[in-house]
Order: C-alpha cells, then structure tokens, then sequence
C-alpha cells in the first residue's frame, strides 16, 4: 500500500509496499531540482535478498510523467487485458501493469540504470495493489511528491 513518509528532516518520500508480501516495497525519496525543466529523485527496491537504488532518475516537465500513468491505471479499476507500460525518458526506470482478476494490478519497477552502458544492470520488484482506492492513493502521492518545490 502506498504511503507519504515525512521524515524527521522533512525530506518527503512516498513509500509501496506489496500487499501480498510486506517485505517488497519501493520507495521514492531524495527529490531535489535544479531548475524549472525537471525533477530529480531516487528510488529505490526492496525485497528479500535485494536491495537496489537509483540516485538521480529525472522527471521532465514536458514528457508523460508516472503520475498520469498511475490515474489511467486507477481510472481503469474494472480491469484491462495484456500489459501497460511506462518508462522515464532515458529508461532508468519502467514501470509495467497487469490487472489480476479480483480486482488487483501487479505493478512491476524496474531500475536500469546506464542502459547503454556495457556492464549495466537491472534490478525489479512486482508490488500488488488494490485496483481502486490503493491506485488512486498511489497516483495521489507520486503527482504531491513529483510536484513539490524544492525545499
């Protein structure tokens, strides 16, 4: 389930933790800019024997954001056939949806950091939410912590 996470310095990160197995979790963190045309954040991937991070994936003003993304996907709560997919400008991170019947979408993160560089890497987790209200949250949360000035 998503959540907003304050720190006690007050740096914001939003949090998702897989509903069925608590230990799966990515988390977006460390948001700064460095002008008007972007966002740079980290992110990163947890679950049992992994841990994985990316320091500075960025978001750009004038490209499709995950915020959008994730509100197509909320808005679409009744379900979807195959597969949707999203990735930042340069690939460091991609994200890939599936609705499952019951009501759930199997959200997997994939970090790819470098993805033309030789010795590259990727690193994924799938986390499983609620098709409605948890997707929606989640959207919330990604287009506050997306948006926010820097500090």
């Amino acid at each position: 389930m998503p959540s907003t996470n304050d720190d006690t310095d007050d740096k914001p990160c939003v949090s998702i933790r897989c509903q069925d197995n608590a230990s799966v979790d990515v988390t977006f963190c460390d948001r700064f800019r460095f002008d008007s045309d972007s966002v740079h954040y980290a992110i990163e991937l947890c679950a049992p024997g992994l841990t994985a991070r990316v320091n500075e994936v960025v978001a750009w003003v004038w490209d499709r954001d995950l915020a959008p993304f994730l509100e197509e996907l909320a808005s679409d709560y009744r379900g979807w056939e195959g597969e949707r997919n999203w990735q930042t400008n340069d690939g460091d991170l991609a994200v890939s949806a599936v609705f499952q019947s019951g009501g759930h979408v199997g959200l997997t993160w994939t970090l790819r950091p470098w993805p033309k560089a030789a010795g590259g890497w990727s690193a994924s987790v799938t986390t499983w939410l609620e098709a409605g209200e948890q997707m929606a949250s989640l959207a919330t949360e990604i287009r506050h912590f997306l948006a926010q000035e820097r500090q």
